[in-house]
């Protein structure tokens, strides 16, 4: 995922968090909180779900935040 803030210096620092995520997505993302870059922490299991979604928040040096949902 990929936010983005002009403002200058720390009021436009970016970083990201997992605010919530489906209980059978809990264990299988990793989100680098400097890049926003999802990645699987092991292998899909169609069995054990085929669907996940995660809300992602991107929040600035300031406080100000906003929320996206990854399905």
């Amino acid at each position: 995922v990929t936010a983005t803030d002009a403002d200058e210096g720390l009021y436009g620092h970016v970083k990201y968090s997992l605010k919530k995520q489906t209980d059978n997505a809990f264990g299988i993302f990793d989100l680098d909180s400097e890049s926003g870059v999802i990645t699987l922490l092991r292998s899909l299991d169609f069995e054990e779900g085929d669907a996940y979604v995660l809300d992602v928040q991107a929040r600035d040096g300031g406080g100000l935040f906003d929320t996206a949902k990854v399905a």
